[in-house]
């Protein structure tokens, strides 16, 4: 990871007013089990799990129709109309066309107000749009659709034992609202582009992975930069109620928490259903989470995700009271969508 430049801390260390009011998940219907693939792979379940935690994944849909079928839950959540949007931002890694950006299929599907942009920072892209987000409501933005869905599976190689069982598909959604207090304490961002060939996908092409490598750089990057937002913050993982990492590998989610400081029984958890769906595995484990209870007026949530480029990004949250009615708790994986 580069060396953070001179002066970085003063410019990510500003609370942000807005809290997050709704949210949805979304993920097709199409299940892949570890068995699903030891039948046409020299793997086995325990191999997969063993090494990743995965147990099953979700695959087929569009990235237009997740993201929007996520936002409309989240919309819908959050109480409010799509005509009082006045931004939806976008994160994924597999856009539909070069152009226009999927987010204006998105725009379009759910009828919103307002602009629309997608966003690539890889699998970090989720946190990345998060800060951007309350950036916009820090400018006069009234309510922020932020949106992460991917496709992986139409860059993804079914033939190659190595990359195979990881990735999969899903979206996740969150409203931003103006509303209530200091709600993003602190962010930490960065991207080291000396190691972009370490996980990459060229166009027309399938990804390629320098497995232990990017798990090597994965959790120090994790740990660097959720240390650095903390300290930001002027809180210390003690403090964290729910950490949310990027869904990526069980090893690194359990090597990240345990060099933080924060217990297992305090992250976010959904890898073992979902697999790694990219810019949708933050939101997927944030609404799982909230939709089990999990989280409660007033508590710190550690938002973190690491991706190609090699890029990362933290936010510290404080999750307000426009998001605290209990919803019937509900898997992510039992959403289903076009």
């Amino acid at each position: 990871m580069a060396a953070r430049p001179l002066g970085a801390d003063l410019t990510r260390s500003v609370a942000a007013a807005g809290e997050i009011t709704g949210w949805g998940a979304a993920l097709p219907p199409t299940v892949i089990t570890n068995a699903d693939l030891e039948a046409r792979l020299d793997t086995t379940d325990e191999w997969i799990v063993e090494r990743s935690g995965i147990c099953e994944r979700r695959i087929g849909g569009t990235v237009a129709g997740l993201a929007a079928d996520a936002a409309r839950r989240a919309l819908e959540r959050a109480g409010i109309t799509p005509g009082e949007v006045d931004l939806l931002i976008l994160a994924t890694t597999t856009p539909e066309m070069t152009v226009p950006a999927t987010s204006a299929a998105v725009h379009h599907a759910l009828g919103l107000s307002g602009g629309a942009y997608d966003l690539n920072a890889a699998c970090a892209g989720f946190v990345y749009a998060i800060v951007a987000a309350y950036g916009a409501i820090a400018t006069g933005a009234r309510h922020v659709l932020v949106v992460g869905a991917d496709v992986l599976s139409s860059i993804t190689d079914h033939e190659d034992r190595s990359t195979a069982f990881l990735f999969a598909d899903g979206a996740g959604a969150v409203v931003l609202a103006a509303d209530g207090a200091e709600g993003l304490l602190a962010s930490d961002l960065g991207t080291d582009g000396s190691a972009r060939d370490l996980l990459y996908c060229p166009h027309g092409g399938t990804m390629k992975m320098a497995g232990q490598e990017v798990f090597r750089r994965a959790v120090r990057a994790t740990v660097s930069s959720a240390s650095a937002a903390l300290d930001r913050a002027g809180i210390t993982a003690q403090d964290v109620s729910l950490f949310v990492p990027h869904q990526a590998n069980l090893r690194i989610i359990e090597a990240a928490a345990s060099r933080l400081g924060i217990p297992m029984e305090r992250t976010a958890v959904v890898l073992d259903r979902t697999g790694n769906t990219s810019n949708a595995s933050v939101p997927l484990a944030l609404a799982d989470a909230a939709d089990a209870g999990r989280i409660a007026p007033g508590d710190h949530l550690l938002l973190s995700g690491f991706g190609a480029g090699m890029s990362w990004a933290t936010a510290v949250v404080r999750w307000g009271r426009g998001s605290t009615e209990p919803a019937e708790a509900r898997r992510p994986a039992e959403v289903t969508t076009r």
